[in-house]
């Protein structure tokens, strides 16, 4: 069995008298590439805000990192990496800057920020953009910088929020080979998504609907359960009786 990196038990988030998320339960193995679905409103940001640290549960049990999320939430920010829907690079800083100033949030020494910037200027084929200003970079760069970023103090578990959002195909296909390699370094990789072929390239798939996780296995599992084709089937035949959402 792998190690665990995520466990929830019975997670709700309340706001008042509404239940965004209600009772979720599932684990997330060290090297998986875990997709987390939902339409927009079914409470899949929510639960990422728990998981991240960023906001505390209402009620249930877990560990992120093998932190408490329901009480040691600046443990669980120092020790993942996380990259929003709608992130923010300081365009006004170069490339290199950028860098220093990740490395610096993060507590790296100077030796290790140096290594590490060399690491991932080449790895991105960068170099040549140490002194770009970030907001020169074309939206298919910026992202891949912002998930290079997430990782740069070399995280048990990176969360990607909706990634891809936004640029063209083969950005996107580069993107997720930088995923995989993440992955088959031994990083989890927590992504939701809207594009429903990305899906497809998870390890395994949660769909969640109305603050309820229906769904959990992997693609062909889930495809073969539900007599589907595709993952974009599979969470349409989940999703169609939703109460909440767009």
């Amino acid at each position: 069995m792998s190690e665990t990196v995520i466990s929830v038990r019975n997670l709700t988030k309340r706001f008042g008298d509404f239940t965004a998320v209600n009772n979720i339960s599932f684990d997330v193995y060290r090297g998986e590439i875990f997709g987390f679905l939902g339409a927009n409103g079914a409470g899949k940001t929510t639960a990422m805000r728990m998981l991240c640290g960023l906001s505390y549960p209402t009620s249930g049990s877990g560990t992120v990192a093998g932190f408490n999320v329901m009480r040691e939430g600046e443990m669980i920010k120092r020790h993942i990496g996380y990259m929003s829907q709608r992130f923010s690079l300081y365009n006004t800083l170069t490339v290199g800057e950028k860098i220093k100033l990740f490395a610096g949030i993060y507590g790296l020494s100077k030796q290790v920020t140096a290594k590490r910037s060399e690491e991932l200027l080449a790895r991105l084929k960068f170099s040549s953009e140490r002194d770009t200003l970030v907001k020169a970079l074309p939206l298919g760069w910026k992202q891949k910088l912002a998930f290079a970023f997430a990782g740069i103090h070399r995280p048990e578990i990176i969360f990607l929020d909706e990634p891809t959002g936004g640029v063209d195909p083969v950005t996107r296909r580069q993107f997720w080979e930088m995923i995989y390699e993440a992955a088959e370094g031994g990083t989890t990789i927590f992504v939701t998504t809207h594009y429903m072929d990305e899906p497809e390239y998870c390890s395994r798939v949660s769909i969640i609907v109305d603050g309820e996780v229906r769904a959990l296995d992997t693609p062909t599992r889930l495809k073969q359960q539900f007599n589907a084709v595709s993952m974009d089937e599979v969470f349409r035949m989940l999703a169609r009786d939703a109460q909440r959402g767009e």
